[in-house]
């Protein structure tokens, strides 16, 4: 299966102030083209998977995933990405407020490929989320097919 990528970036923040942000920042240094916004985990599962249950032909490049999310929650989402043959490879960045490490190493063990905590203060929020853009779109190499 070649995965197309009609959206490079799917975010899932239910937080709006969180949101529009990471969608600021993204588009401040020219990665925020192809961003779809979701506000909970269910809406993300919906966006990624069709009614049948298998896995769009459209994928996103990167998946920001928040944690503390209405309806399914971030570490339901993940669960679901990670053991899901046709999904495991779509890389998942969880951004989120939570630095406890119990989160922490439940998302590593569940495969997410990075987990950031949201800086608060603006400016180093901007510069997070710009070097999550810069690494994901630009640097980082996907298999094919992803």
């Amino acid at each position: 299966m070649t995965a197309r990528h009609a959206v490079e970036i799917l975010l899932v923040e239910d937080n709006p102030y969180d949101a529009e942000m990471t969608i600021r920042a993204l588009k401040v240094n020219n990665f925020g083209n192809n961003i779809h916004h979701v506000k909970d985990g269910a809406a993300a599962l919906e966006y990624l998977y069709a009614e049948n249950g298998s896995l769009r032909e459209e994928t996103p490049r990167v998946i920001l995933l928040d944690l503390k999310l209405p309806k399914v929650d971030g570490l339901q989402v993940l669960r679901k990405i990670k053991s899901d043959e046709s999904a495991k490879t779509i890389p998942v960045v969880v951004l989120t407020s939570s630095n406890q490490e119990s989160d922490l190493e439940e998302c590593y063990q569940l495969g997410v490929n990075s987990y950031v905590t949201k800086p608060v203060e603006f400016e180093n929020f901007v510069k997070a989320v710009s070097n999550l853009g810069f690494y994901w779109l630009l640097l980082n190499k996907l298999p094919a097919g992803t």
